[in-house]
């Protein structure tokens, strides 16, 4: 599943690319979402002008200007294509680099190329938000991004109050922090020295600390490389994302710990059914 830096590096190429269009067709071969595409889809974007394409958490968000939106979240699965003339796709998400044969929902067509959204396991889902107040009360459901002035001591210390719930499954929890998913959640606890599954309550005034740096790091370090390409994710200039080569913890099960000097050996856990390493030595 897509996590925030791979989002932002696909909302930083889809602004090299779109902004400044106009639709001029969209074809919905397949309404069966998450949430049904409505019929009315099709009519409503047609002609309109992208003025700008923003990221907020792990949604991507197509604004049209007059505080009229269309918000794109990936799911599980989903990934944008722009096919060339050569039918490669140079913007792809966990894929081959060949605009896929089969589940390409929806047909976004401007002049000289076309958006298509694909997804075999429709978990993703586009949102029309036709108003300011809609805009602010769909996104008020989820916490501020880790990379946020917002996500600080006294917010994480107010969220973790009367809380039983481990660190792990806190940073993953988007309504009290959004954009962070599995993968980072690991490489943020391994960089704090934080056993994942140590409950919230238990954790001291210097481990938050660490948690929120470590946590604008990770991020800021990911984006920097393009996201991690645990497949073949692609950024819209054809170049992989390479933070998985930077991984520290996160699939290197059985692996001595990157750390120098420390004699731990990664350990593979679960946690909430989700894959979690720690090194059992530098984490407590």
């Amino acid at each position: 599943m897509p996590e925030l830096p791979e989002v932002e590096v696909v909302t930083r190429s889809l602004k090299k690319t779109i902004i400044n269009r106009k639709i001029i067709k969209i074809t919905v071969n397949n309404r069966n979402l998450r949430f049904k595409v409505p019929k009315s889809f099709e009519c409503v974007l047609k002609n309109k002008i992208v003025k700008n394409v923003k990221r907020k958490s792990k949604y991507i968000i197509f604004d049209f200007g007059n505080n009229f939106y269309t918000v794109l979240h990936l799911g599980m699965s989903g990934t944008l294509h722009i096919p060339t003339n050569k039918n490669i796709t140079n913007l792809s998400f966990y894929s081959n680099p060949n605009l896929p044969k089969k589940h390409n929902h929806i047909v976004i067509e401007f002049d000289r190329i076309k958006l298509i959204y694909n997804d075999p396991r429709r978990f993703g889902y586009f949102k029309i938000l036709k108003n300011k107040y809609d805009f602010e009360n769909y996104f008020k459901r989820i916490g501020p991004e880790a990379l946020d002035k917002g996500f600080n001591l006294i917010y994480l210390k107010n969220k973790i109050k009367n809380r039983n719930k481990s660190i792990k499954n806190l940073l993953l929890d988007q309504k009290i922090v959004s954009g962070i998913g599995n993968i980072y959640a690991n490489e943020i606890l391994y960089k704090s020295q934080i056993l994942p599954m140590k409950s919230v309550r238990k954790l001291s005034t210097m481990e938050l600390m660490k948690i929120i740096k470590f946590s604008r790091i990770i991020l800021k370090n990911a984006i920097k490389f393009g996201g991690s390409s645990i497949r073949d994710f692609k950024s819209i200039s054809g170049g992989s994302g390479s933070f998985q080569t930077k991984f520290s913890v996160y699939n290197r099960e059985n692996m001595k710990c990157a750390k120098n000097k420390c004699k731990g050996i990664i350990r593979k856990r679960y946690i909430s059914n989700r894959s979690t390493f720690i090194c059992n030595f530098c984490q407590t």
